[in-house]
């Protein structure tokens, strides 16, 4: 029988039974909906961190007020995907260390090789940690407040004396991009490209200047886990928090998906050229074949999106969709986390 002789049968039967077309129409809509919420929980990890999905569709990539890394403004596609509805947990990330025994970049000795003309004696383990100065400082070097503190790494934050006791729902910050990619594929997913993330980001608001819509603060409201105050020595914490949130702390942008602006950075799959957008697919881009960061032309970086705790108006407005950051891919970072993409049907 061809599906539309089927569907034909079935609105004969219903209507023959005295059912209405509006009870007909509600009957369809439940339908849908069950249908979604079991994709929905199929999607889900052992983990138990549940996925959302975001439609496939057209949407302008980049800013026209940020960064020129940001331009030129132009149209993107992209499929339909999976995408995990928060970043990736201290308590997640645990559960993955426990069951494979992973050890993060952070915790391993420093290869000499890779620092050469660095003594052996600060050759250890660690990251780097944001350390606030205690005064009003120059924006002008961000050495002023980044540190590398031997010892710090997923499970000390802030250096060997600090834990994440009663922070399993915060991000997971000082991972590499290595230490995402390990997880995802462990969990049977993969980091999302950066065209995947700024689409999913923006929830359905093309071209609006925040993944909530166009005014900062709506109702004098703080929608999300930014830096409020004199940077980078005072944070006011109008939003409640210095550093990460739990996640979810803050309302979802309109595909369900929480902290796609502020609280930590996160990871994606792309490698970072400064000029890709000229030259990139218009469908699905994937990301360069290889770095080239011009500031630093011996170091090759991947890309981070979403702005974290510390961008402030006054230095870092990394919280905007548009917004790009580049990191070479070894290094761990306080305010750097990552969540994961999938690839499955649609619900």
């Amino acid at each position: 029988m061809k599906p539309a002789t089927r569907s034909f049968l079935v609105i004969v039967v219903l209507f023959g039974s005295g059912l209405t077309l509006a009870t007909f129409a509600v009957y369809r809509e439940a339908q849908r909906i069950k249908r979604q919420q079991q994709a929905s929980r199929a999607s889900r990890s052992e983990l138990g961190g549940e996925m959302v999905w975001v439609p496939g569709g057209k949407f302008t990539m980049g800013g026209a007020d940020g960064q020129p890394d940001e331009l030129p403004v132009h149209d993107v596609k992209v499929r339909g995907f999976w995408m995990d509805r928060t970043e990736v947990t201290n308590g997640q990330f645990a559960r993955f260390v426990e069951a494979t025994g992973y050890v993060t970049t952070a915790e391993k000795k420093p290869d000499a090789k890779d620092f050469p003309g660095v003594p052996e004696e600060k050759l250890v383990p660690g990251s780097v940690c944001f350390v606030p100065p205690p005064n009003v400082v120059s924006l002008n070097d961000h050495m002023q407040w980044w540190q590398y503190v031997a010892g710090a790494n997923w499970r000390h934050p802030t250096g060997p004396d600090s834990d994440i006791k009663g922070m399993e729902q915060h991000p997971v910050v000082h991972v590499s991009w290595f230490d995402a990619v390990a997880y995802a594929k462990w969990a049977g997913k993969r980091l999302p490209t950066e065209a995947e993330w700024e689409y999913a980001s923006r929830g359905g608001l093309d071209r609006a200047p925040f993944i909530w819509g166009a005014e900062k603060n709506p109702k004098g409201a703080w929608m999300t886990n930014i830096w409020q105050g004199q940077f980078p020595n005072e944070n006011t914490k109008q939003d409640g928090y210095v550093f990460s949130a739990p996640v979810s702390s803050f309302p979802p942008n309109g595909y369900g998906l929480f902290d796609m602006a502020g609280n930590v950075w996160e990871w994606v799959s792309d490698w970072y050229t400064a000029d890709y957008y000229a030259v990139s697919p218009r469908d699905n881009p994937q990301g360069p074949e290889k770095s080239f960061d011009p500031a630093e032309p011996g170091v090759e970086k991947r890309v981070g999106r979403g702005g974290s705790f510390l961008c402030s108006d006054m230095y870092c407005r990394g919280y905007r969709p548009s917004a790009r950051q580049k990191t070479s891919p070894d290094t761990g970072l306080q305010h750097t986390g990552f969540r994961c993409a999938k690839d499955a049907p649609a619900p």
